[in-house]
């Protein structure tokens, strides 16, 4: 319907003349003029009976849009002169390749998230890609756009403008909170991720105001390998949404120990937080002591640049290191200690968030 209407559009700016389609109830559905879509026609009964394809009344023309031997849709132009009658079959014809147009669109879509779902056997992949003209040697990589649920498909009419359908790129919704681009690797890796998932973020920032997490696969060599993209894509908004929610762009190769830790069996990580932490330490540890941690490890553990990032004296982040080591029993000014409690904190973290998903929403009775 999209596909039929942009077209009335375009003849608008192109033709001065009414022109529009109908069904074959006889509800306008597109039209040059907005404003008479939704009327009836009621002489649409009459042009259904008849076998000519051009029927005129004294004020239109009607030009029946066959798919096969049925009427598919009926065209129509205010005017009844021989020239109206050859504008009509063309906006005709138009209307007819833009919809065989959106259909290819739409199954080469359909196509492309089949592989992503492995759905499609890997040795059917290069003989559907050669009919629908799909290059399958082509480094492509997979982003995943996660955006709010009323978001959506404006979030995708973005991306699709900003990306449009073509045989080395793809846009399309996975489901209503996640839209999956699949594109063509330009230039030096890093370099390109970098700038595309910038452009993504600003262009969705911009326009709808959007809250967006990415998630980004490893390049695909081949076309079957984007399947594998699209599990690291999936993958890197999971972990990163665990260990790194304050980052809105989540990438599969640096991950780092969240991807270890993710994949860890939660027994097994219970039993080494036991072994680091004595019960109930970890709590004991006061907001502005975390907050101190925090920064400290974002500094490298350079006390002079923590101290400056905090604003206190030097001796107060040493007071508040000391009472970290007298509560935990870990010095974090120790390469070795840091690094036990760094990951200790994350595997912490993947615990609770484990554990909160797991738990049943709360009844609203």
């Amino acid at each position: 319907m999209e596909e039929i209407k942009r077209c009335m559009r375009e003849v608008k700016r192109i033709l001065n003349r009414t022109v529009g389609i109908l069904d074959t109830a006889g509800t306008v559905i597109a039209c040059t003029e907005p404003e008479l879509e939704g009327t009836e026609d009621s002489t649409v009964r009459a042009i259904m009976k008849s076998d000519d394809l051009f029927v005129a009344t004294s004020e239109k023309t009607y030009y029946r849009m066959l798919n096969g031997d049925s009427t598919q849709y009926i065209a129509f132009i205010i005017g009844t002169d021989p020239g109206d009658r050859i504008h009509l079959e063309l906006v005709a014809q138009w209307v007819r390749t833009a919809l065989k147009d959106r259909n290819t669109d739409t199954e080469r879509a359909t196509f492309i998230k089949n592989i992503l779902l492995e759905n499609e056997l890997p040795g059917d992949i290069p003989l559907k890609a050669r009919e629908f003209k799909i290059p399958y040697a082509l480094n492509r990589i997979v982003f995943i756009i996660r955006v709010p649920r009323t978001d959506g498909p404006e979030c995708l009419d973005i991306l699709q403008n900003l990306y449009p359908d073509s045989k080395t790129m793809h846009t399309f919704a996975m489901d209503e909170e996640t839209i999956v681009l699949v594109l063509e690797i330009e230039g030096e890796f890093d370099e390109f991720v970098q700038e595309r998932s910038h452009t993504i973020r600003d262009n969705l920032n911009a326009e709808s105001m959007s809250r967006v997490n990415i998630g980004i696969g490893m390049p695909a060599p081949e076309l079957k390998d984007v399947a594998k993209s699209y599990r690291e894509a999936v993958l890197a908004l999971r972990v990163g949404s665990i260990f790194e929610s304050e980052k809105c762009v989540m990438r599969y190769d640096k991950l780092g120990l969240g991807r270890l830790i993710y994949q860890l069996p939660p027994t097994l990580c219970n039993m080494f937080l036991d072994e680091v932490f004595a019960q109930g330490t970890y709590e004991s540890l006061d907001s502005e002591t975390l907050l101190t941690i925090a920064k400290f490890f974002e500094n490298n553990l350079n006390g002079s640049e923590t101290s400056r990032k905090l604003f206190v004296h030097r001796n107060t982040l040493v007071y508040r290191l000391d009472k970290v080591q007298k509560i935990t029993g870990l010095d974090l000014r120790s390469f070795d200690d840091a690094v036990l409690f760094k990951l200790a904190a994350m595997v912490r973290t993947y615990l609770e968030k484990q554990e909160k998903n797991a738990r049943p929403p709360k009844s609203v009775w």
